[in-house]
C-alpha cells in the first residue's frame, strides 16, 4: 500500500536533502534501514535521546535537539492557533495542517529549523564529524517518528501534545465565556489535569433507537462552528448527479438539498442547548 504523503515529513526530508555532504547521511540511513536505533525518547530537556548500535557492543548514545521557544513565545502561538477554529479542529484530532507553519511565523518564530546547522546533535562515538553515521540514523528515523506523530516537532520545541491541545481548551473556553485574558497567560500552562475514570460507568447497549442518543451536554470548549465561503462545494455537489431518471433525480436533490441546510442549523442548535 502506498503511504500518502504528509507535508510536515516532506519538510523534514528536504532538509536532510539540503545538506552538502551527502554520503553521511547516506551511511546513516543504512543504519536506520537495518534496524540499529535500539530506543527513542524525549528527556526533560525536551531533547530526543536515542541510543544506536555500531560497531562495538555497548550501543552509541545520541542526543537531538532544537532551540526551545519560551513560555510567552508559546502562549501567544497558542492565541493565534484558538483564533483559527479550523487550525485548532484539526489539532484536536492529531492532524497538522500546513497553515500551523504561518502561525509560527506570523509571531516571529519558525517551527522547522532552517537547515541541520539549526539542530543541535551529539554523539559519544569517537567519529568527530557532525553528523556522524549514528546521527544521521537518528535524523531518518525521526522522519518516520514524524509520520506517526506530528507533534514531536512541537514537544522539540518545548511543548507536548497534551499540554497544546489543553492550552488550546483553556484559549477557547475563555473566548467562549468572554473572559479578559492575555496570551502570555497560554504560555503558563504546562500541568493537563487528570480526567474522571469511566471505569464503573455502566453503558447502555447500542441499538438503532439509541444509537444518535447523547445524554449530556457538549463541552463548548471543543464546539467548532465553521463558516463556508462562497468557492466551497457542498456535499451534494461534490457527489454530483443522482444515478436516476432525470425528473426522479431532481426531485431527490431538491429534498436532500432542503434536509442539507436544515441539518447544520439544528446540529447549532443541539449543540448550544436550545
Amino acid at each position: 500500500m502506498i503511504q500518502q504523503k504528509q507535508w510536515w515529513v516532506e519538510k523534514w526530508l528536504e532538509l536532510l536533502d539540503s545538506y552538502r555532504f551527502k554520503k553521511r547521511l547516506e551511511r546513516g540511513r543504512s543504519y536506520w534501514r537495518e534496524g540499529n536505533i535500539l530506543n527513542l525518547e524525549f528527556n526533560k530537556q525536551c531533547q530526543l535521546v536515542a541510543e544506536v548500535q555500531g560497531s562495538q557492543e555497548k550501543p552509541y548514545k545520541v542526543t537531538l535537539g532544537l532551540d526551545v521557544f519560551s513560555d510567552d513565545d508559546w502562549g501567544y502561538v497558542i492565541a493565534t492557533m484558538s483564533e483559527k477554529a479550523f487550525i485548532a479542529a484539526q489539532l484536536l484530532v492529531g492532524e497538522m495542517p500546513e497553515e500551523i507553519e504561518q502561525v509560527f511565523i506570523k509571531n516571529g518564530l519558525s517551527l522547522f529549523p532552517f537547515s541541520l546547522a539549526d539542530v543541535r546533535a551529539r554523539c559519544n562515538c569517537p567519529d568527530k564529524a557532525n553528523p556522524c553515521k549514528h546521527i544521521a540514523a537518528v535524523y531518518y528515523h525521526l522522519a518516520e517518528r514524524f509520520r506517526e506523530d506530528p507533534f514531536i516537532i512541537f514537544q522539540l520545541r518545548g511543548r507536548s501534545k497534551e499540554q497544546i491541545l489543553e492550552a488550546l481548551r483553556v484559549a477557547r473556553s475563555w473566548r467562549l465565556s468572554g473572559k479578559q485574558w492575555q496570551p502570555e497567560q497560554l504560555g503558563k500552562i504546562k500541568s493537563v489535569p487528570k480526567r474522571k475514570s469511566n471505569n464503573n460507568k455502566t453503558y447502555t447497549p447500542l441499538s438503532i433507537e439509541n444509537f444518535w442518543d447523547y445524554e449530556k451536554p457538549l463541552d463548548s470548549s471543543l464546539f467548532l462552528i465553521f463558516s463556508s465561503t462562497d468557492n466551497t462545494k457542498n456535499l451534494l455537489e461534490v457527489l454530483g448527479d443522482i444515478p436516476l431518471p432525470y425528473e426522479e433525480s431532481q426531485t431527490m436533490m431538491q429534498y436532500l438539498s432542503s434536509v442539507y441546510q436544515t441539518v447544520p442549523a439544528k446540529a447549532v442548535a443541539m449543540a448550544e442547548g436550545n
